[in-house]
């Protein structure tokens, strides 16, 4: 006699399988949006850490007394810096030009402020 199939039973099966591979999804997504909020909360930091530099300038501090008691130039403003200077380099050449447009949006929030006042 061969063995009965039960519709209901296979059913149970598939979403017990269906539920194990819809958590790992759950997961992923969750861990991606922690991520993604990582993210927004660097990139809010490093601006203020520019917008801080920049009030030390004003202040009077010169780059160089930063840097001699630890303070370096922000890691954000530095990176600007060289894309652009890179970019003034390269103006006439296309893969300069092309290396500028990467999509990286390292310059996303940049004021005004993010440049030396003194």
């Amino acid at each position: 006699m061969a063995k009965e199939l039960s519709i209901e039973a296979a059913e149970r099966q598939a979403r017990q399988l269906l539920e194990a591979r819809m958590q790992s999804v759950r997961d992923l997504v969750t861990g991606r949006q922690a991520l993604a909020d990582l993210r927004e909360q660097v990139e809010a930091a490093e601006r203020e850490d520019v917008r801080l530099y920049n009030a030390a300038l004003t202040a009077g501090w010169s780059p160089d007394e930063l840097r001699k008691i630890g303070v370096g130039e922000p890691d954000k403003k530095a990176r600007v810096a060289r894309r652009a200077r890179a970019r003034r380099a390269g103006a006439g050449s296309g893969a300069a030009a092309k290396d500028g447009a990467s999509g990286t949006d390292d310059t996303t929030g940049a004021t005004a402020h993010d440049t030396d006042a003194g």
